[in-house]
């Protein structure tokens, strides 16, 4: 959680959040995972508020 608050939460609104607010709004989600051979995709519920938020840190997370 450490590293995650270090790298990925830099300069957003849970930059200082604490452990339990981060699992809460960013681990305990409710979402449909699609997998197949060459990718994973996430479908979230138009009503999860911190979606756009959610897709920046894994975009912050993947190599390359």
């Amino acid at each position: 959680m450490e590293r995650l608050r270090a790298q990925a939460l830099q300069g957003t609104s849970l930059a200082r959040a604490q452990v339990t607010t981060i699992r809460l709004k960013l681990l305990k989600i409710g979402a449909v995972v699609l997998r197949n051979t060459r990718r994973v995709q996430l479908l979230f519920s138009s009503a999860y508020p911190l979606q756009r938020l959610f897709t920046q840190i894994v975009a912050r997370l993947v190599p390359g």
